[in-house]
């Protein structure tokens, strides 16, 4: 497994020792060798959850050094994200979410680190194939 795509909630677990999440995020982010891919949608949400400066300024430290890759997104790709929202609006399936499941088509990436295993569980790509859920154990 190269590469898996991060949702928020790895994110804001590996930035509060509180977390329930905290030690398993630790854990396999340790034991993980590959590349980390998320989005801007995510990066977003973390800083709205997470009230900490601090952890705020480390996470953007640690994609500026490269420890997380930023798939980005321009006008195509957002009206495709807007797509996937109205696809599953009985959800509903927010921005973050929406923008991992794009990547997920264009990159060809299925496996996401998440702690939301009922959205992902839930969303299809292209030919109903699923997310591989990583990272719970």
């Amino acid at each position: 497994m190269p590469s898996i795509l991060v949702d928020t909630g790895p994110l804001v677990a590996l930035a509060s020792r509180r977390d329930n999440w905290h030690a398993r995020c630790v854990k396999f982010l340790s034991a993980f060798r590959g590349d980390l891919i998320t989005t801007w949608p995510v990066l977003t949400e973390f800083s709205h959850l997470v009230d900490s400066p601090a952890a705020i300024h480390q996470l953007q430290g640690w994609a500026a050094r490269g420890g997380l890759q930023i798939h980005t997104m321009g006008h195509d790709e957002l009206k495709a994200v807007a797509d996937w929202m109205s696809r599953y609006a009985d959800r509903p399936m927010d921005l973050a979410d929406a923008s991992l499941v794009h990547v997920a088509c264009v990159t060809g990436v299925h496996h996401v680190w998440t702690i939301d295993r009922a959205d992902f569980e839930t969303y299809r790509l292209p030919n109903r194939k699923r997310f591989r859920i990583v990272g719970g154990e």
